[in-house]
């Protein structure tokens, strides 16, 4: 969806967590299990295309989960539109994880949003928190 920027591009940029929504094995789900990614988000939510082709290096993700290491990888736009997470250490394509529809959906505390994983499982997370970068 592109957006007509009329602020800073940096200025766009928000830190956005996400945390494992209830499903089997987390019927509260869990706050140890998740997201931290940065890019850029509009006042409503949306993630600004126009906005991350000029901040693209700076649209970091972060993922963590309570048994594994912490991931350290990218934001990126793959072909066809859709939004990934794609980590440095990898390198491979086939481990990114793919938002479903992320392109559409609002990043406001409160809503959820669906990630696919390496192995096909589709997860749902909880947007926790949106927060402008200083």
């Amino acid at each position: 969806m592109k957006t007509e920027i009329s602020s800073s591009p940096v200025t766009l940029l928000r830190r956005v967590r996400l945390e494992l929504a209830r499903e089997p094995g987390h019927p509260d789900g869990s706050r140890r299990t998740g997201y931290d990614f940065i890019a850029p988000v509009s006042d409503d939510g949306r993630i600004l295309e126009d906005a991350y082709h000029d901040l693209k290096d700076r649209c970091r993700v972060r993922r963590f989960n309570e048994t594994e290491p912490d991931e350290i990888g990218h934001v990126i736009r793959k072909r066809g539109g859709s939004w990934a997470f794609h980590y440095d250490i990898h390198g491979d394509a086939s481990q990114d994880e793919t938002g479903f529809r992320l392109n559409s959906h609002r990043f406001v505390p409160g809503e959820y949003v669906s990630i696919k994983e390496p192995d096909g499982d589709l997860k749902t997370y909880r947007v926790v928190s949106v927060l402008q970068l200083d």
